[in-house]
């Protein structure tokens, strides 16, 4: 219940949709000063929401900026989250711009500074079934150069707190030493780090696949308006509810 109320929920935490309904309800409403202030409103939330300084502030504000990696530090188990590919209607996979989580487990993969790897995702698609994420990046792993031997799978999780209760399972049943590291990308490495710590999993984090960097404005970010930039919010919405639903529910 709580993964589907989640998918329900995140239509509605998007600045598009909020934006979306005061121009239906500015459409059919007839009083001229509830048109007025109606108009103002879009207005003002399109502005806002729309300033590529102001996005890239507050993601920069939210996300993990800094790996807990101790130099020299050799780490039993690197639990790479899914959310990085995604199946077509053919079944077949594909990367997403979150592909940096894998390119970056790779090379501490490399580097020895992981001995193994765990990776943790199932399928999220309410609607059709298809394998977990979990079973394709797997596959990519090996075809890197990967052992077989060195990668673990958990391919039923669809949401972070699953990632994290199935992902001790299998760290307690191989009895593997922690600390662990945890791989995401930088945004969702805060609410993830406090739901695997509230699972009991002693973790440090390495963030990558970052959103958003510190960086030289330049002066169309801080006056024109960016569809794109639009939609960065959802992402930003998505966390930060995820954060306070996880802390409601006791799971972070």
């Amino acid at each position: 219940m709580f993964f589907i109320l989640s998918k329900i929920l995140y239509v509605f935490i998007q600045p598009f949709s909020w934006i979306l309904l005061l121009f239906i309800i500015f459409l059919i409403t007839k009083n001229k000063k509830t048109k007025s202030k109606l108009l103002v409103a879009i207005v003002l939330l399109s502005v806002f929401f729309s300033n590529g300084f102001i996005q890239n502030e507050v993601a920069l504000s939210l996300q993990e900026n800094n790996s807990g990696l101790e130099p020299g530090k050799r780490y039993e188990v690197g639990i790479l989250l899914g959310g990085m590919a995604g199946y077509d209607k053919d079944n077949v996979g594909h990367f997403s711009g979150a592909a940096d989580r894998f390119i970056q487990t790779n090379i501490l993969y490399r580097q020895g500074i992981i001995k193994k790897i765990l990776i943790t995702s199932g399928s999220a698609n309410l609607v059709y079934k298809q394998p977990g994420e979990a079973d394709y990046i797997v596959e990519e792993l090996i075809k890197s150069g990967v052992p077989a031997k060195d990668i673990l799978k958990e391919n039923k999780s669809r949401n972070t707190y699953e990632n994290a209760t199935f992902s001790k399972h299998i760290i307690d049943s191989l009895h593997l030493n922690g600390p662990y590291v945890l791989i995401s990308s930088a945004f969702h490495l805060p609410r993830a780090m406090k739901v695997f710590r509230k699972a009991g999993l002693q973790i440090v984090p390495f963030p990558c696949a970052f959103v958003a960097v510190k960086k030289f404005y330049s002066w169309e970010e801080y006056i024109l308006p960016s569809m794109v930039v639009l939609c960065y919010w959802e992402g930003t919405f998505k966390e930060l509810i995820g954060i306070l639903a996880y802390k409601l529910t006791g799971k972070a």
